[in-house]
């Protein structure tokens, strides 16, 4: 770890969890320097290991704002996050790849991917629960009664369901990465564009903010909130779908029954209000989980990559956070224009990976060589978490 210390043109430090500065991009810098600047921010600027590029605010950035809220230091994809579960049972046997395979086609039959969404609405305690307010925007009600089609569907991009085993114990695991869909969308979108219609004088118009106790700050905490339990019915609806096709071809095939652990269910794109030296302030991650002391975590590698259980170290400097990823490489697009569909697929088959993806043709966008060496990411934060499994995947479900 090294620090950006603060300068005539940079009013806070800057964290930064890499080995020297040259690992870090010329933009993700200005946009870490930007936030520096922001005055609702203090104490200082966090920048994680999986760092890189984002929209307004890096992706592994965390920031503490003194009554206010930044939209886009939370991002589109409000409480997009990850869940897990062991399952109690070890892979073993002949057969592997082929049951494997038809687990895959299973769950591919049971959680829409990309795009798709539910064609009946489906159950959503969280979307029951909400009690709509006269100020509350039409456009956003609206999305409500989406939401019902898109609770337990993964989307696209970076979110997955993976089946993974421990390298050392060979148990099963399942995980699950995905967000709130398009609901966390118009939530941000919304918001956001109008805190920029407030505020013009600012470092970066994308970070524009609202303070907490205005009506529009606490229009967004509530929506935000909303969106936050969204994600995590959704992972937890796909958890539960997945847990049922692993148990029953694990006793059609094997006779065996699972075991499954208490999930685990961590956000990593939200801000919530926690304690910083006595002082309630607004942490915002943005692709950063929490890490309090003995908290268990999740830090996923890419497709075709090794993932983490991790536990929490509650390291003040990093306001008890820890990555959320690998982090990217490549953007999307260098990604495709770096590999081909062919070299991917060929690079999975050595592996013994099974895909699951309907649509391969932007297969290379989620590349693992387009992301950092997790192995590497997870060494640099060694005073933030402690590494308790590793796990390889043995098959990955993609949007």
């Amino acid at each position: 770890m090294f620090v950006l210390p603060k300068s005539k043109g940079q009013r806070l430090d800057i964290y930064v969890w890499l080995e020297s500065v040259d690992q870090l991009e010329d933009q993700c810098r200005q946009q870490a320097v930007n936030l520096a600047n922001l005055p609702c921010n203090v104490h200082h600027v966090v920048l994680l290991p999986d760092t890189h590029t984002g929209y307004g605010m890096p992706i592994g950035g965390v920031v503490a704002s003194q009554d206010a809220i930044i939209p886009n230091a939370v991002g589109v994809d409000i409480g997009c996050g990850v869940a897990y579960v062991d399952t109690g049972v070890v892979w073993e046997g002949q057969d592997r790849k082929k049951l494997m395979q038809r687990i895959v086609e299973d769950i591919l039959r049971v959680v829409p991917t990309g795009f798709r969404h539910h064609k009946k609405p489906q159950q959503c305690a969280i979307l029951d629960q909400y009690e709509p307010r006269k100020d509350d925007p039409k456009e956003l009600l609206h999305e409500i009664g989406r939401g019902y089609n898109q609770v337990g569907t993964l989307g696209s991009g970076n979110h997955f369901i993976e089946i993974q085993k421990d390298i050392k114990t060979n148990e099963l695991a399942i995980m699950v990465h995905s967000g709130s869909r398009n609901f966390g969308y118009k939530v941000c979108n919304y918001y956001a564009k109008r805190a920029k219609e407030q505020q013009q004088q600012l470092p970066d118009r994308e970070l524009a903010y609202f303070h907490t106790d205005t009506p529009q700050g606490r229009g967004y905490l509530r929506w935000m909130a909303l969106a936050l339990g969204f994600a995590r019915e959704n992972r937890n609806v796909m958890l539960e779908r997945v847990k049922d096709v692993v148990a029953e071809h694990l006793y059609k095939h094997w006779q065996v029954e699972p075991k499954f652990s208490k999930p685990i269910n961590a956000h990593h794109n939200y801000a919530s209000q926690e304690e910083v030296k006595g002082e309630k302030l607004w942490i915002h991650r943005k692709g950063a989980i929490s890490a309090r002391k003995d908290e268990l975590g999740i830090i996923p590698g890419a497709m075709g990559s090794f993932s983490y259980i991790v536990r929490g170290l509650g390291c003040e400097k990093s306001f008890q956070s820890c990555s959320h990823g690998a982090g990217r490489r490549l953007g999307r697009k260098e990604a495709m224009r770096t590999f081909s569909k062919e070299e991917v697929l060929d690079d999975m088959k050595r592996q013994g990976l099974i895909l699951g993806k309907v649509r391969l043709r932007d297969v290379a966008e989620e590349y693992r060589l387009a992301y950092k060496d997790i192995d590497e990411v997870i060494a640099e934060q060694l005073d933030l978490i402690t590494p308790i499994k590793k796990l390889e995947s043995l098959a990955t479900v993609k949007g």
